[in-house]
């Protein structure tokens, strides 16, 4: 027998269809929210099946109650009636059922919990013959996100559903800041779609947004449709209005239109396509401005990323950016990044990974994004460009291997050519537990075929033998400090290198620039990247690091590294602007962090030059996570005839509820702040604002733009106004206290990170 729970997808449907949440990256805080039940739990139904893993159609039902009257055709239970099927459950006074007319009636103190709600009702009636049903005077709460709200009447036709003067929330009702009531909403289960008529959004007792009719889904299908349009206000684009338009082609495929007003520049039209097929996706993203009001022209960029798997080894990708003139990134991007970007870079091709190799054949292209340069200052476009990465036990401990390209170089103004490298090389690693010697031989030849017009002679070459020696020792001891235990650790480094010189001022210079001296450089074989040099060198490496390992946890508290490069000879190889060279010493080169606290951490960077006496680089870094998820951070960087900046920036909670955010940064060579940032943030069970103002520089001559963000988050529901929180984000490391774990760690030893991977351009603000 089954009276009754026929309606348990239309309560659960009451609370999935008025929970049209917005989705974010960042988790909703609900820590403000206390624990009140709109719908007290039930203590009948503590006794029900957990119903993990439960299909309830396939369970039968069971029905209880205190006394059984009537007839065999139309029996009536009486007094604390209980139906059980698998998970769910619900209770009532008395409930009545004709086999015949197969009608039922349940009453007084109708209660239901399953399917992540709980509900009561004052009365249930129902005809499981023509499958109609109705509910009136229900209360619902929802288990899982907060969300809460009644109904005057609520009546089920098959999979099409009704509910009458409905409400949600996700406020307390002591505390209903914020509701959203309908005059009426209809529902279809099987098509997961609803239409509310005389909609209301009220907050506290003011009504701000009425809708007298609207669609939208109450599932997870994808649909055609409205998304949050997004608004803001700047003295740059004036008032700034998007509204994205989703549109569901297909499962496999789909499509946003992103039409946008700004009221300084004129309207914009945007889209993105996005598809995935076996083994691959892809996207197409777009602009179009027909008039720009401040440049007077027409302004568009079109990117295409992507990727699609060949075999289980090979996989071909696409990173793929067009930009309409020079200064879009400026002009389109709301952050400094969009100031930095002097290049759109593209490239296209096939890339393989196997055991003890890699492999790729890949076409790049540049084109220019800073309007006070010109095309002569672009890279060359390497179209195409072939690599091989090779390497394999030789046996009795020897590592053998290879590194070859082919490239062929070409660019808008300038005479080009081809060039190969190839580099053999042959290695034997050895190690114990406390140290370890890597002596390592290998052989570089490039050559070139040049354009007739680039010089009289097209072809270049160059061979080179090049050796080092690379070897460690690890010391590490136990010791307490302050009543804890910790393991700490000295490694002492030596690396040797040695590569005769090589004529090299007639090749030309198509991919390679010195490298920024680092850590990292003072373990490298060459000082360039790309292969149109190869520095000359005889040197060696001195270094060591020190780490304390907290031993209870693992973590690092303090850890720091010194280094120095000794050159036996001066380095004959250069580039034209590049100083020589000479014979001494290098900078040396220094990193340290330390973590007094879980919540104190320090670091510093140093580099300082003793045969000019001066600091080449200093970089100073200080966190401090203050209590309920606040944060401060305090930084310094200076690099020599370069920059010199400092940076502070902090989430201060006041109380609970209030919160204070703000950054400068600040450039002491241009004498000016690159960025200001103040704002205020409310925060509450069910409700958020958040007030920023903005000052930055937005284009490269320095000219600052001001700027006004508001945005008011009704959880469980849905925000209004600009995206604050991912400006926040971007300026205050720390702001989503996980961001911290995505920034990787300083490494004492100086071992390299890997770059991360910008497969996108993005210039949207």
């Amino acid at each position: 027998m089954r009276p009754a729970l026929r309606l348990l997808p239309l309560s659960l449907c009451i609370a999935v269809s008025l929970n049209a949440r917005a989705g974010d990256d960042m988790p909703q805080n609900w820590s403000l929210c206390p624990v009140q039940d709109v719908v007290k739990p039930f203590a009948e139904a503590q006794a029900a099946p957990e119903g993990i893993g439960i299909d309830n159609t396939e369970q039968a039902t069971d029905i209880e109650g205190d006394a059984l009257t009537g007839t065999e055709e139309n029996p009536v239970f009486n007094g604390n009636v209980t139906l059980r099927r698998g998970d769910q459950f619900m209770g009532a006074d008395q409930l009545t059922y004709d086999k015949g007319q197969e009608h039922y009636t349940a009453e007084g103190s109708i209660r239901y919990q399953g399917s992540g709600l709980r509900m009561t009702a004052a009365r249930a009636e129902g005809d499981q013959a023509k499958d109609v049903h109705t509910i009136h005077d229900l209360d619902y709460q929802l288990l899982a996100n907060r969300g809460n709200g009644g109904a005057e009447r609520v009546t089920l036709t098959g999979d099409i559903g009704s509910l009458h003067g409905a409400t949600y929330s996700t406020c307390a009702p002591d505390a209903r800041h914020w509701e959203l009531r309908a005059n009426r909403i209809d529902i279809d289960t099987e098509k997961g779609m609803a239409v509310a008529r005389g909609a209301t959004l009220r907050v506290g007792q003011v009504p701000i947004i009425y809708l007298p009719w609207f669609m939208f889904p109450t599932d997870e299908r994808r649909r055609t449709g409205l998304l949050f349009p997004s608004v803001s206000n700047s003295s740059r684009n004036g008032l700034d209005w998007k509204q994205p338009i989703y549109l569901n082609l297909a499962p496999n495929y789909d499509a946003t239109l992103n039409p946008r007003l700004m009221t300084n520049r004129g309207v914009q039209l945007g889209a993105q396509f996005r598809y995935l097929v076996e083994g691959g996706a892809g996207v197409v993203d777009g602009t179009w401005m027909p008039d720009d009001d401040l440049r007077d022209s027409d302004r568009s960029m079109i990117r295409y990323g992507a990727f699609q798997n060949v075999n289980r080894n090979w996989q071909a990708r696409a990173n793929l950016n067009w930009i309409s003139d020079s200064r879009y990134y400026e002009d389109f991007s709301s952050s400094l990044d969009g100031l930095s970007q002097s290049t759109s870079f593209s490239e296209i091709g096939v890339y393989g990974r196997g055991h003890g190799w890699e492999a790729g054949i890949t076409s790049d292209y540049w084109q220019l994004a800073d309007f006070t340069l010109t095309e002569a200052d672009l890279p060359y476009n390497r179209v195409p460009r072939a690599y091989v990465h090779w390497e394999r036990g030789l046996g009795l401990h020897f590592v053998g291997g290879v590194d070859a390209e082919m490239v062929r170089f070409r660019h808008p103004l300038f005479d080009a050519g081809s060039r190969l490298d190839v580099k053999p090389w042959i290695s034997l690693p050895l190690e114990g537990d406390s140290w370890f010697v890597k002596p390592t031989a290998a052989f570089r030849h490039t050559s070139y075929e040049l354009d007739e017009s680039l010089t009289a002679s097209r072809s270049r070459s160059r061979s080179q033998p090049i050796f080092s020696f690379d070897s460690g020792l690890f010391f590490d001891r136990d010791t307490r400090v302050k009543g804890k235990d910790y393991l700490q650790t000295i490694e002492p480094r030596l690396y040797y290198l040695h590569v005769p010189y090589a004529y090299q001022d007639d090749m030309p210079l198509f991919d390679t620039q010195p490298l920024t001296f680092s850590w990292g450089q003072l373990f490298r074989d060459n000082r360039y990247s790309g292969a149109d040099r190869q520095a000359d060198a005889n040197q060696l490496t001195l270094a060591l690091s020190t780490r304390m390992i907290r031993q209870s946890d693992g973590r690092e508290r303090f850890s720091a590294s010194l280094g120095q490069i000794r050159y036996f000879d001066e380095s004959r190889v250069s580039i034209p602007g590049e100083p020589v060279t000479e014979k001494g010493r290098s900078a040396w080169v220094a990193d340290a962090n330390y973590a007094p606290t879980d919540r104190w951490t320090f670091g510093a960077s140093y580099q300082w030059d003793p045969k000019f006496n001066r600091t080449d680089l200093a970089s100073i870094r200080a966190r401090y996570l203050l209590p309920d998820d606040g944060v401060f951070n305090l930084g310094y960087r200076y690099r020599r005839s370069l920059l010199e900046q400092a940076d502070v920036s902090f989430l201060y909670p006041i109380n609970p509820t209030w919160s204070v955010v703000g950054r400068y940064y600040y450039s002491m060579y241009d004498s000016k702040a690159l960025e200001t940032i103040a704002g205020l943030q409310w925060d509450s069970c069910c409700v958020a604002v958040r007030l920023v103002a903005r000052r930055y520089v937005h284009n490269r001559a320095g000219d600052l733009s001001n700027s006004v963000l508001l945005e008011i988050e009704l959880k469980g529901l849905g925000s209004a106004g600009q995206d604050t929180r991912r400006a926040l984000r971007r300026a205050i490391l720390g702001y989503n206290r996980d961001d911290l774990y995505l920034v990787p760690p300083q490494t004492a030893t100086g071992q390299p990170t890997p770059p991360a991977i910008d497969t996108v351009n993005d210039a949207s603000p």
